[in-house]
């Protein structure tokens, strides 16, 4: 069965976040048009963050892109960003929330940081995402949103080492890009390990 998994598009990774993707606010056009496509799951991640989460830098009194051990795991540094019931961790109002059927929350927890959807930076806890979409019967899971160099790829990433048969839908994706060509790394690492690089033109052009 195939999935659609929507990773983190939330108002403060849009222009005007806190931690804006540039041309974040140009996917959600061509999610939507996904979204009216046949997929029998629909799943979204969240950052989920509490106010003083380990990876915000104001937490530890330090400067943006700084590096520090959190929790045994190297740490990049954020401003605060995707903070539990706050606006910025929301959806943007013109995604069609109606067609996602559960939603995964990630970085819950001070201490420990969540790119992947499906587990935390060090591989501690689950989010639950893995054992819910194996319960449905998911082997095909489709990914888009954002960023492309962390969250997507880190998501991508465990994906394949559970099992699933992974597309990265790379046109509906946007990246960070801290240092120029993170991206194009970031698709190098994703289809190195096994994973689909398609497109959300051809997806729609082959499911009319």
């Amino acid at each position: 069965m195939k999935a659609l998994l929507i990773v983190d598009l939330q108002n403060d990774f849009l222009p005007g976040g806190s931690l804006a993707v540039k041309g974040g606010d140009q996917i959600i056009s061509l999610i939507n048009a996904l979204l009216d496509l046949d997929f029998p799951l629909v799943v979204a991640s969240k950052d989920w963050h509490p106010e003083n989460h380990g990876s915000f830098a104001k937490t530890h009194g330090k400067e943006v892109g700084e590096h520090i051990n959190l929790n045994g795991v190297d740490q990049i540094l954020w401003p605060v960003h995707c903070v539990q019931n706050h606006v910025g961790a929301e959806f943007p109002l013109a995604l069609h929330i109606h067609k996602i059927q559960k939603i995964f929350l990630k970085g819950t927890e001070q201490a420990i940081d969540s790119y992947s959807a499906f587990f935390d930076n060090g591989h501690i806890k689950a989010t639950g995402l893995g054992s819910y979409l194996q319960s449905r019967g998911v082997t095909d899971l489709y990914i888009a949103g954002l960023a492309t160099d962390y969250c997507v790829k880190f998501t991508v990433l465990d994906a394949l080492q559970l099992g699933f048969n992974t597309f990265v839908v790379i046109d509906a994706c946007r990246a960070v890009n801290l240092h120029e060509g993170d991206d194009v790394a970031a698709i190098r690492e994703m289809e190195h390990a096994g994973a689909h690089i398609v497109y959300q033109k051809l997806i729609l052009q082959t499911n009319r």
